[in-house]
């Protein structure tokens, strides 16, 4: 009796360990085939999101590719695009600066004043005085600034570049190794620029350099007065030299930093021109330019200046190449405006890192003054 029932325990025991017979529809089948399906179900999603992504990407990229060619014809179109382009004037950089208050960018020894070239028009100026006026500057008014251009000090109008102000980094610290060597140094925003009051142009920028000059002219007596003009300045200074030689009134001398030929050629050079071998550049982009009476024609102006000029140039300058320094030096040593007159040009080697707007630092910079 006990065998029987111990056999039939184990029988018992063989059954419930024994697989249950498998059918077409039982859940074990269909649980051995979800790994097959998650993975055909995962592969898809993956699928799906690369082709989302592919698409998202080949949509910006033609996005990008549309905009890079409505440009120029959008530039074509509207000329004054072009020209706000030339003369970022809508850069001010440093921001939130009190132009109105020179000593904040530690020019102790500044005055501001506002000029009005012509109707409608005011332009801010900033005059600096040198370094052996210093303690008696303090506390002065304009009126005591404008009988210090009468002292026996030579005086330097400066003629900045794009973007900006007057009260730009770079700019402060020239005024401020001028003023240490000995020079006033007045300088100022074109209408349209910093606080100055009116719409930028050639002429008008010209015109306002004109201006400036005949007010230092009216209060510095017989003290020499040079011509200081950087980057775009150089343009403006070439035109205002030019004008002034005409009338028989030329500066004492000229000094161009980072000089070009003409705005046309400085465009075409310009390393961050994306579009320069875009087909139609000149088309698109170049005539635009000289549509908005844009020429700054360095090339041209230098075959009618009859002063003393200075070339200053660094090899390693990004934004105006130093080939096109080299070529306005060529161009003006050979002119017969200037066989009466020394013309040198200063190249800055690549090692010393000056690039466009850093000569200032030059420890030979006196001497070449000099």
């Amino acid at each position: 009796m006990r065998k029987r029932n111990e056999s039939v325990t184990v029988e018992h025991e063989r059954a419930a360990a024994a697989p249950a017979p498998l059918d077409k529809g039982c859940s074990l089948r269909h649980s051995l085939r979800l790994p097959a399906a998650a993975a055909a179900t995962g592969m898809k999603r993956q699928l799906g999101r690369r082709y989302g992504l592919w698409f998202r990407l080949r949509k910006l990229i033609i996005w990008l590719l549309g905009v890079y060619i409505a440009i120029p014809f959008l530039v074509k179109l509207c000329p004054a695009i072009q020209a706000k382009l030339v003369f970022l004037n809508f850069v001010r950089v440093p921001y939130f600066i009190d132009l109105k208050r020179p000593q904040d960018q530690g020019l102790n020894h500044t005055c501001n004043y506002y000029l009005q070239p012509e109707e409608d028009v005011t332009i801010g100026v900033w005059h600096t005085v040198p370094a052996a006026l210093w303690k008696n500057a303090r506390g002065k008014d304009q009126l005591w600034f404008e009988d210090a251009l009468g002292s026996s000090h030579p005086v330097i109008l400066y003629l900045h570049g794009n973007a900006g102000t007057r009260g730009g980094d770079h700019r402060v610290e020239l005024y401020k190794v001028l003023s240490s060597l000995g020079y006033h140094v007045v300088t100022f925003d074109y209408r349209g620029w910093g606080d100055s009051i009116g719409s930028p142009s050639e002429r008008g920028m010209t015109y306002d350099a004109l201006h400036v000059f005949d007010w230092i002219k009216a209060r510095s007596g017989d003290n020499p007065v040079y011509i200081w003009g950087h980057s775009l300045g150089t343009g403006v200074a070439t035109n205002l030299v030019r004008r002034l030689c005409e009338r028989e009134t030329p500066p004492d001398a000229l000094i161009l930093e980072s000089p070009f030929t003409n705005i046309r050629e400085e465009a075409r050079s310009h390393p961050f021109s994306i579009y320069r071998y875009f087909p139609g550049f000149d088309w698109f982009f170049l005539d635009p330019i000289t549509t908005s009476g844009i020429k700054f024609a360095n090339d041209e102006n230098v075959k009618y200046i009859s002063c003393s000029l200075l070339i200053l140039h660094a090899e390693d300058d990004p934004v105006v190449p130093f080939h096109l320094g080299k070529k306005l030096y060529n161009i003006a040593a050979t002119s017969r405006s200037f066989r009466d007159y020394k013309v040198q040009f200063v190249p800055f080697h690549t090692d010393l890192g000056y690039r466009h707007k850093y000569i200032y630092r030059s420890p030979e910079l006196p001497r070449i003054l000099r």
